[in-house]
């Protein structure tokens, strides 16, 4: 069976992306999940170019890989200078690694223009660079940089750029699509001439700008291509990189072609998500294989059928990537949807069950006042438990009350919320104060609550979203308040709806504070009972 090893440059071409910095915990930290997922080389920076990237490659030889080679990028050596006195060479020969990525000029363009050098120093400097690394390297790559573009320009000078590495002993030769808008039948024809001129194996290294780096990385290796170029969620400079969380389920399920284990394709989504984490990024949800709608149905038609076969709507099993199926509830729902969306809850709702009939009807009539479940499934497992009796509130509002007061035009105005609550009969009344009258109410119920319920210190407020329901009710209008929150374990999405946005925000607040509570009691409940 065919193998194709994959090259990861999240922590150097991906940290090029805009708004995307990572320190050097995270890329140690996102170097181990890589290894994990089965990557077979890391590219971990430029040495000589930045403490940062120096430090990396120090720290990261504490480290133990399973599978995972680090690899150390760098460039020709300059125009003028031998290799051997280059200091940034220096630098990179000094890094040890057990892979060296040298990138160098393959289209005249940037020779003339970028260097400032001859066609023919151009090729000396690849030659140069390569044969002063081969000794001391265990694999030696060549990034052909532009190199399509420079094909499309002068096939002859970019053919020699290739042959200058090849003959200074380069393992693998990439092509690198550097701009990114390369068609694949060119695509096509460019590689089936190198492979006429260059017995190397070669790689693919893609940018997306045309929307096709995934489409000619799949479409490299099936014209041969031995190793694929990519970064995790696509990032990189511009519109990013070809992205690898769409190229390795390709390869492996539609293509039949090895790359990862079965295993490590099952850490597919968490890795994903892990790097959005640390890049600090919203994960995309309409990200394909990993992203949460990746595998969601909202037409009560689509649920209806996925419940009889997944195959209907679903193009692969999403556990194959670390996904789920997810059966979303709105005003387009039927009673597949809460059945089968109830059933992923633990709860058996017959087709004949007059509370999913009923349940239904509620759902219809919130979401016609501006309620979206699909969005806040959390709040969904609460009204369901609701309907069904299962639901027992953790606590009874007394009444609240919230201030903005600005006491002098050169100062900040002071939020203060007061709030009174009954839980099991004890009577509990607090005050706190915050940026804003939603986060000083915030403050102040899980002020109150802590003493009952401790694990509360734990939940963080990721995420709060307004959205003008009714706008041509003005600023009497009915806003929707979405809520995303968390724990060291989990996120989840509340909502509320009214006409008043400081009750919208209770009433999200309220639903993620009881999701939090449901949920580390049926945890409790599954240990107990185990």
């Amino acid at each position: 069976m065919r193998f194709v090893k994959i090259y990861d440059t999240t922590l150097r071409d991906g940290a090029q992306a805009e708004d995307i910095t990572f320190i050097l915990d995270d890329k140690l930290r996102i170097a181990k999940r890589l290894d994990d997922l089965g990557v077979h080389y890391i590219e971990g920076g430029w040495p000589g170019t930045n403490p940062k990237d120096d430090t990396f490659f120090k720290a990261v030889k504490t480290m133990r890989f399973s599978i995972a080679k680090i690899a150390a990028f760098g460039s020709t050596r300059k125009k003028g200078i031998a290799a051997e006195n280059d200091q940034l060479l220096k630098a990179l020969a000094a890094a040890d690694t057990e892979v060296v990525t040298i990138f160098g000029k393959s289209w005249d363009v940037h020779v003339r223009e970028a260097l400032g050098c001859s066609p023919e120093e151009n090729l000396a400097m690849i030659g140069d660079t390569l044969a002063y690394l081969r000794p001391g390297t265990r694999e030696l790559f060549y990034d052909a940089e532009h190199f399509f573009d420079g094909f499309v320009a002068d096939p002859d000078y970019a053919l020699a750029t290739l042959k200058a590495a090849a003959g200074s002993g380069a393992d693998c030769i990439v092509l690198c699509d550097t701009n990114g808008g390369i068609m694949p039948w060119q695509l096509k024809d460019i590689i089936e001439r190198v492979k006429k001129e260059i017995a190397l194996p070669l790689g693919i290294h893609c940018h997306n700008d045309n929307g096709l780096g995934a489409a000619n990385s799949l479409f490299a290796v099936e014209m041969g291509v031995d190793q694929v170029q990519g970064t995790i969620n696509g990032y990189g400079e511009r519109c990013g990189n070809a992205n690898l969380c769409t190229i390795i389920p390709n390869l492996k399920i539609k293509m039949g072609i090895e790359c990862i284990s079965d295993t490590q394709l099952t850490r597919l989504k968490e890795v994903s998500r892990f790097v959005d984490g640390m890049a600090n990024r919203v994960p995309d949800k309409h990200g394909p294989y990993v992203g949460e709608s990746a595998f969601a149905h909202k037409g009560g038609i689509h649920a209806s059928a996925v419940t009889k076969n997944p195959l209907t709507y679903e193009h692969i099993d999403p556990r194959l990537v670390g996904n789920e199926q997810r059966i979303l509830v709105s005003d387009q729902s039927g009673h597949s949807n809460i059945r089968l969306k109830a059933k992923q809850l633990g709860i058996d709702l017959s087709a004949e069950d007059e509370k999913a009939r009923q349940l239904l009807k509620n759902i219809k009539e919130m979401e016609s006042k501006g309620y979206q479940f699909e969005g806040a499934d959390a709040s969904f497992e609460l009204l369901v438990n609701r309907a069904i009796g299962r639901y027992k509130p953790s606590f009874r509002l007394r009444g609240f009350r919230t201030i903005v007061e600005r006491r002098t035009g050169d100062k900040e105005p002071l939020s203060e919320a007061t709030i009174m609550i009954d839980v099991d009969g004890r009577v509990e009344h607090t005050a706190a104060t915050g940026n804003g009258p939603v986060n000083a109410l915030d403050f102040a119920i899980r002020k109150a609550l802590e003493k009952f319920y401790p694990e509360l210190a734990d939940m963080r407020l990721l995420d709060y979203k307004v959205r003008v329901i009714t706008t041509e009710d003005g600023t009497a209008a009915t806003v929707r308040v979405l809520i995303e929150s968390g724990d060291k374990e989990d996120t989840w999405e509340t909502l509320g709806v009214h006409p008043n946005i400081i009750q919208a925000s209770w009433n999200a607040l309220v639903d993620s504070i009881e999701y939090k509570l449901l949920k580390d009691e049926k945890k409790r409940r599954a240990k107990e009972g185990g």
